[in-house]
């Protein structure tokens, strides 16, 4: 029987073309990155990836781009030039996935449109992420995360009060799509092992916006009526929510089923709400949510968030604070878990990011990270890659 050559990474030996830029590509890229794809980013001579220039900065770098570009190499190429054009081509033909987040159709005007790339390498990969995906009438209009926020309707449900919307506060529209695309990527990834084809993956920012509405969607055809934001409840799960207790400071509960319910109230010392027929089920108290809330208010205004926090736990009651990023990054789950991890760039400066949620049993999750890449900094191991026959 032969023996499977040992491997480093779930992705080790996958070569990766990245023409990506900014967050939602660089983004899935770096997951590639993460789970040991060779991940080649082919970037502006002189100016590079936007994100080079977003700040914060440490000493003139970039975090923002170095947060999401961690573990990639970098040649500069100018795709409209010939000799440029070429050495592209021999890389595609090299590569086993291509992922752009260009806007609908700008590729096939430098030349590069999937048929020609299938032409290249009739087994290589091609994910393309971009605002409204590579089909419909929207496919040639340019969009950021906030835009599809706003079009994909998840605006609209956050917040307190529908006169004044809320962005939610990370780009969810840019890393839902990054998350979607890499979903797609591994799959034509699989779906080549066993075809031996290669295949498009086309993802729209919209498109991922619209695919977590989750619950909103259901409810606006179930009851023909128009969600709204709910702030810190759920519109259809009681009790659900964030609620204040000692010194307004507030607590997120989670009872979601009659026996957790019956638990919160002994807990609280509030038995007697079991014996209201307005709480006695979830739709019933989720009906009446407005009086039930004002009633846990009032008791857990006896004790600090801390106190809770402990009983709760010791009773099986789901509950967390609402931490800030200081309190996440040096939470003692968030670090057992190696979610905080190092960088170091090759001008020696060290940055601390988020790390890789993704844990295989089978492969190491290193707490320090390959630096993401000076602009062309790999220009030589690049060309060396594609003059081997």
């Amino acid at each position: 029987m032969t023996e499977m050559p040992e491997r480093a990474s779930p992705l080790d030996g996958l070569i990766v073309i990245d023409l990506t830029r900014v967050l939602a590509g660089p983004y899935l890229t770096m997951m590639l990155a993460d789970m040991g794809a060779r991940v080649i980013k082919v970037e502006a001579p002189g100016v590079g990836d936007d994100a080079r220039h977003f700040g914060p900065f440490v000493d003139g770098e970039s975090a923002y781009f170095a947060s999401i570009n961690r573990g990639k190499e970098s040649i500069a190429l100018n795709l409209k030039a010939t000799d440029d054009r070429e050495i592209f081509t021999r890389l595609v033909s090299k590569a086993d996935m291509l992922v752009e987040n260009f806007r609908a159709g700008t590729l096939r005007k430098l030349g590069f449109g999937w048929p020609g790339l299938q032409k290249i390498n009739p087994r290589l990969i091609y994910g393309a992420v971009s605002g409204f995906g590579h089909t419909g009438p929207y496919k040639d209009w340019p969009a950021y995360d906030m835009v599809v926020q706003g079009m994909g309707g998840i605006i609209s449900l956050t917040g307190t009060d529908a006169a004044r919307p809320v962005r939610v506060g990370t780009s969810l529209g840019d890393l839902t799509a990054g998350l979607f695309g890499l979903s797609g990527v591994l799959a034509a990834l699989y779906d080549r092992e066993k075809t031996g084809r290669g295949g498009k993956v086309d993802i729209g920012m919209l498109d991922c916006q619209v695919a977590i509405l989750e619950n909103a969607i259901c409810r606006y055809f179930a009851e023909n009526a128009v969600p709204g934001p709910l702030g810190l409840r759920h519109p259809s799960i009681t009790p659900f929510a964030g609620l204040r207790a000692l010194g307004g400071e507030y607590i997120i509960i989670a009872a979601g089923n009659n026996p957790l319910f019956a638990t919160l109230c002994q807990v609280i010392g509030r038995a007697d709400l079991l014996k209201d027929r307005r709480f006695s089920s979830n739709e019933a108290r989720t009906e009446n949510f407005q009086i039930l809330y004002q009633a846990l208010e009032q008791a857990l205004a006896a004790r600090s968030v801390t106190e809770w926090l402990r009983l709760f736990r010791q009773a099986g009651v789901p509950c967390g604070p609402i931490n800030n990023v200081a309190q996440v990054a040096t939470d003692s789950q968030v670090l057992a878990r190696n979610m905080i991890v190092t960088a170091k760039s090759g001008a020696g400066r060290e940055f601390r990011m988020a790390g890789n949620p993704i844990k295989f049993s089978q492969y190491e999750d290193p707490a320090v990270r390959t630096a993401a890449p000076e602009l062309d900094q790999d220009r030589a191991a690049i060309l060396a890659l594609i003059d081997q026959p």
